[in-house]
């Protein structure tokens, strides 16, 4: 929700005196967006309003309307100064709008860009005021999600929050159900990009994002290609070399990618009490050498894996995804200069993580490794293969609507290009096995040395004890080590894809724990000895298939 007065003909074109909308008289336009126009507006009183109006095509979606909706249910429940709050709103209408306090004066980008960054008593000022506009939106269970510098208007000093068109209440899990996550890259949380839920800490790293901007007038972790920018969020990249270096340790320890990390709010309000008083920001939090500033071209750079490094994050089995980059009501902001607006976000995102069923599959693959390692290793190795191609065409797929938006060409192209996908996923597979494998090994043999210690006799590698300490930790390194998020974006479509709901899940996370311990319980009645090839006959861990006996 775009509201703030922006300076210059070239940003504001006037309404028709005559124009109205419902008891309201439209005066200018003040910004729009792919799904509707802010103008600013004068109500029966003559008093300034911002009015958010659905554009034409789109106020006969019945999904653009219950966002409209979505957004007054949100904004309704705030009841704060420093949130531009609502007024009226007409959902039902031919032309739905939405009515707001009018905040005369300019965005956080435009203030920095034409007067320099916030230092001192000013940035104190904004970064205490914008805290305060956070925890009042958090005391009325709102999460905003999309904190950035075109979202804070600065009203004689004092930060206003703007735009709650993808915010969402806390308890609220339809958001999360829609497979939807949207914002900002470079603003968004580490945890938000990893596909994790999004919480109250997704406002505050952006709130340090936006402090890191209004301290040093640049983005702080760049711009460029989508996948560039979301690796130096995931990587605590941060570049901060615009900062005064008495604020660099406090901001870098506010954008660490492990939340542990991080200094909280207050910590962060009494950093920049010391800092606009003369002082250190702080001495208890170690400087990080800050990240060189980037004046090379950034759109050809090719990560060879933007998703590659495993987050620090407490919370496991989650997957790194692509977020939608527009917003829907206001131009993109300085900090976002030079971007396209996406069509399409990333159906992946938000959608649940199945971590049972994962648990139960990783349970599978230990006791196989401990009953049949060879039946394992390549069952793992078949896995990986499939995996990988699913997540490289459904990446391929989301990017290529997020650069272009939908297209009828989408699909004839993934088909085209599946050749393309598989052999590469080959590769990957080939390449990414052999740091598990070494891992896997290692672990074997110093369990079976483990074991010696404790029970004496001869090491045996070849016992189901240590092949599955070695299974184990080979998933595990497969799992979050270099080319690991490939692996988990793909397992986890495919899982997603065989239980759509959660009672599937569950039955199939119980089903894989049953097969794990039948697994276990064969090795036992088999002394623990593995079966290196799985053969029929008597006692073998499969039937007699096509007469074949081992």
């Amino acid at each position: 929700m775009r509201t703030e007065a922006v300076e210059g003909s070239q940003s504001l074109s006037a309404a028709p005196g005559d124009t109205r909308l419902g008891p309201y008289r439209l005066v200018q336009q003040l910004g729009e967006g792919g799904m509707g126009v802010v103008h600013l507006a004068l109500d029966p009183h003559g008093r300034a309003v911002a009015l958010k109006l659905l554009r034409p095509h789109i106020a006969h979606d019945p999904a653009a309307r219950r966002r409209l909706a979505r957004e007054v249910e949100v904004l309704q429940r705030i009841d704060d100064p420093r949130v531009a709050a609502v007024i009226d709103a007409d959902l039902d209408g031919p032309r739905p709008y939405v009515v707001t306090r009018y905040i005369p004066g300019p965005a956080l980008d435009t203030v920095v860009r034409e007067g320099g960054p916030l230092l001192g008593e000013d940035l104190l000022r904004f970064g205490r005021g914008l805290a305060g506009a956070v925890d009042a939106i958090h005391a009325a269970d709102v999460i905003h999600r999309d904190l950035k510098p075109g979202n804070v208007l600065l009203l004689d000093g004092e930060p206003v929050l703007i735009d709650f068109g993808i915010a969402h209440l806390a308890d609220d899990i339809r958001i999360t159900m829609t497979g939807l996550v949207m914002g900002t890259p470079g603003y968004l949380s580490p945890e938000v990009v990893e596909g994790a839920a999004v919480t109250e800490a997704t406002d505050w790293w952006g709130w340090a994002a936006t402090l890191a901007y209004a301290a040093s007038g640049v983005p702080p972790f760049g711009r460029g290609p989508m996948e560039v920018v979301l690796s130096r969020v995931r990587q605590g990249e941060a570049d901060l070399t615009g900062v005064d270096r008495r604020l660099v340790p406090l901001l870098s320890a506010a954008l660490s990618p492990d939340p542990r990390q991080r200094p909280d709010a207050d910590e962060v309000v009494a950093g920049l009490e010391r800092y606009a008083s003369g002082g250190p920001a702080t001495q208890v939090v170690p400087a990080r050498a800050p990240v060189p500033p980037r004046h090379t071209q950034v759109l050809d750079q090719r990560p060879t894996d933007a998703w590659d490094e495993p987050p620090p994050v407490p919370e496991p089995w989650t997957e790194p995804a692509v977020p939608e980059l527009f917003d829907q009501w206001g131009q993109p902001d300085d900090g976002d200069a030079g971007w396209d607006a996406p069509q399409e976000g990333d159906p992946r995102i938000g959608r649940p993580n199945r971590s049972g069923v994962l648990v139960g599959l990783l349970l599978v693959l230990v006791a196989l490794t401990a009953t049949a390692p060879v039946v394992a290793f390549a069952a793992l190795l078949a896995w990986s293969w499939v995996a990988r191609t699913s997540d490289r065409s459904v990446t391929s797929l989301v990017l290529r609507r997020h650069r272009r938006g939908r297209r009828r060409s989408d699909v004839p192209v993934a088909v085209v290009a599946a050749p393309w996908h598989l052999v590469v996923a080959a590769l990957a597979t080939v390449a990414s096995v052999l740091l598990p494998l070494l891992v896997g090994l290692c672990a074997v043999f110093s369990a079976a040395l483990a074991m010696v210690a404790v029970a004496g006799g001869s090491p045996q590698p070849d016992a189901a004890g240590p092949l599955a300490v070695g299974g184990l930790l080979a998933a595990l390194v497969a799992w979050w080590g270099p080319g690991g998020a490939s692996l988990r974006r793909g397992t986890r479509s495919i899982v997603r894809g065989v239980t759509p709901g959660p009672a599937t899940a569950r039955v199939l996370a119980l089903a894989a724990l049953l097969a794990a311990v039948a697994l276990g319980w064969w090795a036992l009645s088999h002394g623990l000895r593995p079966e290196w090839w799985p053969t029929s006959g008597p006692g073998s861990l499969v039937p007699p298939v096509l007469g074949i006996t081992g």
